[in-house]
């Protein structure tokens, strides 16, 4: 039998339709993959082994008895566990919520679980989803399939490596300043930001809610337009919710795949977001990325966004002020951890301060410091106001650069994939990670990462960012699918088919082999 592991997510909903397999195999054969690998990896928080294949399993039964089902019924789903989930655990990466059980579904596991995905489990991330390298989670790092000594990215390095590793065929993560794409560009997959209230955040333990957004990792432009049909559309419960209409993204990524899908699109290419600090290898393959949409009827244009300089600076206000306010509900008194003091006397402010000091790891704190500087009285208007205003600059130059082009592209990240610890005591080269994705969080507009080949220097995956107006998310789709044909055209294969195989007895095998 065809590994079932190696399959998009779209061939094995193929499968399960036809009954030529089904979803308690592919659910086996993904726990199983976990098993011989995630030991290394480091992916998965929690395996919610016997409760997937249980589902499962009723999952079949249902398509035995001829009930018409979901296109991605039965496909096994990795959950960021940033998402609350009534029966996994949910602890945003820290110790504060260790153990945590909500009482409720996020809106996007629920609809997940409507649409008859079966989900794994609860993948690892950076505390809080501070962070660009999944290092900062408080139960260890994840590791980059590529490369076992290198970072996966962050914060959500655990469904990026989950899908990277075949642990599971698509994941569902959340994009602050690039949580999605940048995880995506380091290791080969796909990630999709989708447009500001596109996806509900309702059960998204929130950071800034003002940048949040809920999206899909994958490895086929496809999968993720399937798994973000199934995840978007308004919801009541999210005030910041969109009650647009949207379009199909998986018909949108189809449509892509036809010939003459880039002729006369106008692509931007960022001045500000590809010059000094960029990775040699990480410039070449992006500029060979812009020859083949040229030579597929694409037109290259330059344009300029002058406030991205300050794109960083500005979010690194933003971000820690509303960090400071959402994380004060981590009292101790409501729920999570709660520490007493090791001496009297036992006030509330005093098991406060315990707890938050005992559950709240450095990365957390830090930001929680600056953001109530920021916020504090005589410095809102200097630091916080100011970065909104920088903020409304930087949705002006996209309006801009939208009136001139369809779409902008630009590295998904400035490197490839960094060597664990390597930066992580120094708190301003790690947040340079996100340099590229940040304005798009800004503004609210939607942004997909894909693979586009590796690095000559180190052989590690380089990822394309392409960004589309507020509400077009389905022109990412379209023309991200139309590059995705065309490189696989140019290479005879899909970038991930050429990773590692994290398997000990596959990887003794070939040795075997060699020998």
């Amino acid at each position: 039998m065809t590994d079932l592991t190696r399959l998009s997510a779209s061939d094995l909903a193929e499968r399960l339709a036809s009954r030529e397999v089904s979803s308690e195999e592919a659910v086996r054969a993904h726990l199983d993959r976990i098993e011989a690998v995630d030991a290394d990896v480091h992916a998965f928080l929690h395996v919610a082994g016997d409760k997937a294949l249980r589902t499962a399993a009723e999952i079949d039964g249902r398509r035995a008895a001829g009930e018409r089902l979901g296109p991605l019924a039965g496909v096994p789903i990795a959950i960021k566990d940033v998402l609350a989930t009534e029966d996994m655990p949910s602890t945003a990466g820290s110790k504060i919520l260790e153990g945590w059980l909500p009482p409720y579904d996020a809106t996007v596991v629920r609809r997940l679980r409507e649409a008859d995905l079966v989900p794994l489990g609860k993948t690892n991330m950076d505390e809080f989803a501070m962070g660009s390298s999944t290092e900062h989670s408080a139960y260890g790092p994840t590791r980059n399939p590529w490369d076992l000594e290198r970072i996966p990215g962050g914060s959500g390095g655990g469904s990026a490596a989950a899908v990277s590793a075949f642990e599971a065929p698509i994941a569902l993560g959340s994009d602050t300043g690039g949580s999605i794409r940048q995880p995506a560009a380091v290791t080969g997959s796909v990630g999709v930001k989708p447009t500001y209230g596109g996806v509900s955040r309702y059960g998204a333990i929130a950071l800034a809610s003002s940048l949040d957004q809920v999206g899909p990792v994958s490895r086929t432009v496809l999968d993720a337009g399937l798994l973000h049909d199934v995840i978007g559309g308004h919801d009541p419960l999210d005030s910041t919710s969109l009650s647009d209409t949207w379009p199909s993204m998986a018909d949108a990524a189809r449509a892509g795949r036809r010939e003459g899908a880039l002729s006369g699109v106008r692509v931007g290419v960022i001045r500000e977001l590809a010059g000094e600090g960029f990775q040699k290898g990480v410039k070449q393959r992006f500029d060979e990325a812009l020859v083949l949409l040229e030579s597929a009827g694409a037109e290259i244009v330059e344009v300029g966004a002058p406030s991205f300089e300050y794109a960083v600076s500005a979010y690194y206000l933003i971000l820690p002020a509303e960090a400071s306010s959402n994380l004060a509900r981590f009292d101790s008194v409501r729920f999570g951890l709660r520490v007493n003091p090791s001496d009297p006397p036992v006030t509330v402010e005093r098991v406060m301060a315990a707890t938050r000091d005992a559950g709240f790891g450095p990365e957390v704190k830090r930001r929680i410091i600056l953001g109530t500087y920021a916020l504090s009285a005589g410095y809102y208007d200097a630091y916080y106001g100011s970065a909104q205003k920088v903020r409304t600059l930087i949705q002006r130059d996209f309006s801009a650069a939208f009136e001139k082009v369809d779409v902008l592209v630009s590295p998904s990240a400035p490197t490839t994939a960094f060597k664990l610890g390597e930066k992580i005591d120094d708190p301003m080269a790690m947040y340079l990670n996100d340099i590229t994705t940040i304005p798009a969080n800004l503004a609210g507009i939607p942004g997909m990462g894909l693979p586009i080949g590796l690095a000559p220097e180190d052989g590690l995956p380089v990822g394309m960012q392409l960004m589309a107006p507020a509400r077009a998310d389905a022109r990412l789709y379209t023309y991200g699918s139309a590059l995705e044909r065309l490189l696989e055209e140019q290479w005879g294969h899909t970038l991930l088919s050429q990773a590692p195989d994290l398997s000990a007895t596959e990887m003794f095998a070939s040795e075997e082999g060699a020998v």
